[in-house]
């Protein structure tokens, strides 16, 4: 109940203070805005710079469905030019939704029929159903790059660290718990280099002895 009350107190404020510049679109404006999360939200309504660029991005997602000329309004020589203004309008949009790979969830997207990208422009709860898809399938493609590099397929840091482990307590099978643990702290990739490299591997050993003062 309290986050549904905060959600209509931040609402609230967004529509008085969009309503002030974008008197005809305020509603729709806040309507957008109120899809992203609730801090994000708390921070735009301090600061107006934020609140701002956010609009802009919301009120650009309206106008390809109000005026669909800007897209086609030139002859079909500058069909490449639309896609990039709508690779632009695009990225301006999922940019305003924090995930860290706009750049990639955007080309994702622009694989999609062009009447397709000019709903997403149009309609921000498609557009954010269709980021949520993007940014799952960019996690689960990591999950699988990770278990192709590595040639175990479950729990990949406890699998490095059980062959670690095996590999220390022959150097050192006094500290071996205390080293492993150290070690585990690296990059998978560099651990990886561990496992492979004997001499980096006591080389390392050495180093995470000295650390814990053994």
């Amino acid at each position: 109940m309290d986050d549904e009350e905060d959600l209509e107190s931040l609402g609230e404020q967004l529509y008085s203070q969009i309503y002030a510049k974008h008197k005809d679109s305020a509603g729709k404006l806040t309507g957008m805005l109120l899809e992203l999360p609730g801090p994000v939200l708390s921070q735009m309504l301090q600061d107006e710079g934020m609140l701002t660029a956010a609009v802009d991005k919301a009120q650009r997602a309206l106008h390809p469905a109000q005026d669909p000329s800007m897209v086609t309004c030139r002859d079909e020589d500058d069909a490449s030019v639309s896609s990039d203004s709508l690779g632009e309008q695009l990225f301006e949009l999922v940019d305003v939704y924090n995930t860290g790979h706009s750049q990639k969830i955007t080309g994702m997207l622009l694989e999609q029929h062009k009447e397709t990208i000019l709903n997403l422009l149009s309609d921000s709860k498609l557009l954010e159903e269709q980021v949520n898809v993007a940014l799952k399938t960019l996690k689960e493609q990591n999950m699988e790059e990770t278990d192709v590099s590595d040639s175990s397929d479950v729990d990949d840091t406890e699998k490095l660290g059980e062959k670690l482990f095996l590999l220390v307590e022959q150097l050192d099978p006094h500290h071996a718990n205390g080293i492993t643990g150290m070690l585990l702290e690296m990059d998978p990739a560099a651990l990886r280099q561990l496992l492979s490299d004997h001499t980096m591997l006591e080389v390392a050993v050495q180093k995470a002895r000295a650390a814990l003062g053994t």
